[in-house]
């Protein structure tokens, strides 16, 4: 059987496909996470994963890459937090409370502001360069509700804490310096970094509930194609005018799984949104699911893109000048 150029077929298969098979799991027969043993343990210890796979990718980069993944990380998490503050701040003023189709401001931002972090070093490690994989320490800023608070005006609540972010890092740090060492174990390690990405793929899938996207409705699914459609579109453009190749712009445009728990964070900071966390819950939670599976795509599209081009700049030839 040919498993695997099977699931190679399908835009960012090695990451959507066993997240897909987790997440239908978890969906119908959600028992099957509870069971215990290993099986229950990669349903709860997804970061493990995920933490693994950056000190491989970590072991890639060289010191003198680490500027400019901080380059990427900086841009893309500026910018995803602009285009997700400027849309919900619009929709609040231009259609009020109600919002878009019932998306409020909240929702919005809740969702656009948020990166799945685990999609998008997943994604970059296949379709990106080291540097795109690193850019992950500073784009971690925004899982979760600590920039969506500093967007509505209630920093001073944060739950996001310095050691956390400090603990994205390190393992990325202890990854270039094994690899910065040592040639053997620089090439020992990035191997492993591939392997990882459909073991990430699976656990992530594990906390994907489809269900949420019939909750939701289709403004929940819209609220996912503005995340990965209107702030994809700016996120790649702004990536590659800043000297990017347009993957990590790409690969961000998602919605974190931790977005979910964003609209309830929010409310007890400011008791007075706690009727409007509610009706953003499940909108988020459909937007996290609906770019789960098209940012794969679109991150496949431009990757295949940039190489098509690629392929025409070297065998262009030169044009002669006639005399």
């Amino acid at each position: 059987m040919k498993i695997k150029k099977t699931i190679e077929k399908v835009p960012g298969g090695m990451m959507l496909v066993p997240m897909a098979i987790s997440a239908i799991i978890n969906t119908f027969f959600p028992q099957v996470w509870a069971m215990g043993g290993f099986v229950t343990e990669i349903a709860r210890n997804h970061n493990a994963f995920i933490g693994g796979f950056l000190i491989c990718m970590g072991a890639g980069m060289s010191f003198k890459s680490a500027p400019k993944a901080l380059k990427i990380g900086g841009v893309t998490t500026l910018v995803k937090f602009a285009v997700g503050v400027g849309i919900g701040l619009a929709v609040d003023a231009l259609m009020g409370s109600n919002g878009l189709f019932g998306l409020s401001s909240l929702a919005i931002i809740s969702a656009v502001t948020n990166t799945n972090g685990g999609l998008y070093a997943a994604l970059t490690a296949e379709f990106g360069t080291k540097e795109e994989v690193g850019a992950i320490s500073v784009l971690s800023i925004n899982d979760g509700p600590f920039l969506t608070m500093i967007a509505l005006g209630t920093a001073g609540i944060a739950n996001i804490p310095f050691m956390t972010l400090v603990g994205v890092i390190l393992p990325i740090i202890f990854g270039m310096i094994l690899g910065n060492l040592d040639e053997e174990m620089k090439e020992f390690l990035m191997k492993g970094g591939t392997i990882m990405i459909p073991m990430m793929a699976l656990a992530l899938g594990t906390r994907l509930d489809l269900a949420m996207i019939l909750k939701a409705g289709p403004a929940g699914i819209l609220l996912g194609l503005i995340t990965v459609g209107i702030g994809g579109a700016i996120n790649i453009w702004a990536d590659k005018v800043t000297g990017g190749t347009g993957v990590a712009g790409a690969a961000c445009s998602s919605t974190a799984g931790n977005a979910v728990g964003t609209p309830a964070a929010i409310a007890v900071a400011d008791p007075s949104l706690a009727q409007a966390a509610i009706v953003a819950t499940p909108f988020v939670a459909a937007s996290t699911i609906t770019t789960a599976i098209l940012t794969p795509i679109l991150t496949t599209y431009i990757y295949k893109q940039n190489l098509k081009k690629k392929a025409l700049k070297e065998n262009a030839a030169p044009v002669e000048e006639r005399t």
